[in-house]
């Protein structure tokens, strides 16, 4: 069963999405950039969400983890929470 690991930042606009995506384009800690402005409690984890398998995040969030390449930052994605920067950091199919 595929599994992934993936960290992210939940914000409730995505034009505060978008701008915390530029920002770490630019060079920013995307852990730091969490920490500081993720409403997720995982914020607080520089935005680490561990090791999780199909089915157990929300669709349009599992979409993107099982799909995007490793390592580059996706998003804005918008589900039910608000908009997310997702980064997955590994994958095993």
């Amino acid at each position: 069963m595929a599994r992934a690991s993936a960290r992210h930042i939940l914000v409730s606009t995505e034009a505060e999405c978008q701008a915390l995506k530029d920002q770490i384009a630019g060079g920013a800690d995307f852990a730091a950039l969490a920490k500081e402005h993720s409403q997720c409690p995982s914020g607080q984890q520089g935005g680490e969400l561990g090791s999780f398998g199909p089915g157990q995040m929300v669709p349009a969030f599992d979409k993107v983890v099982f799909s995007a390449p490793i390592n580059e930052v996706q998003g804005p994605v918008k589900t039910q929470f608000g908009y997310h920067l997702l980064e997955v950091t590994s994958r095993e199919d």
